[in-house]
């Protein structure tokens, strides 16, 4: 039984991972190209985080369609979080080819003012956008 938990809570944990990025590979990341796709390449969003506000972190990500997300420790990426200003965590940032494009900052209660809907508009304007 010990065993079989033990699994379960390996199966479940990978299922939800969340890819951190660094300063060493931030760029390679926001420039990213999807393998055997055609021209078109996803935007991607990168959420600046602080673990002191590990309560108000993006928890959605998982539900955001034709985009790839990326979470960014602002203790790690101190390179990027001046490149971009991020000044409040959490920070989203879409980028495309490598081009930021639209940002959503914490406010001063640290909690990110944009619902997942938002978020997927924002998205679905920089893909159709990107197509002319």
């Amino acid at each position: 039984m010990k065993y079989l938990i033990i699994i379960l809570l390996l199966i479940s944990s990978s299922m939800s991972a969340q890819e951190w990025i660094t300063d060493n590979n931030f760029d390679s990341k926001i420039n990213e190209r999807q393998a055997f796709g055609d021209d078109q390449t996803k935007p991607v969003i990168v959420e600046f985080y602080a673990k002191f506000n590990d309560a108000n972190k993006f928890e959605q990500w998982s539900e955001l369609k034709d985009v790839i997300y990326y979470r960014a420790d602002i203790a790690t990426c101190p390179t990027a979080k001046k490149k971009y200003k991020v000044r409040m965590a959490p920070t989203l940032i879409i980028f495309k080819d490598g081009i930021k494009e639209i940002i959503f900052k914490a406010g001063l209660d640290l909690m990110l003012p944009a619902s997942l809907n938002e978020i997927q508009e924002a998205v679905d304007e920089v893909n159709t956008a990107s197509q002319f």
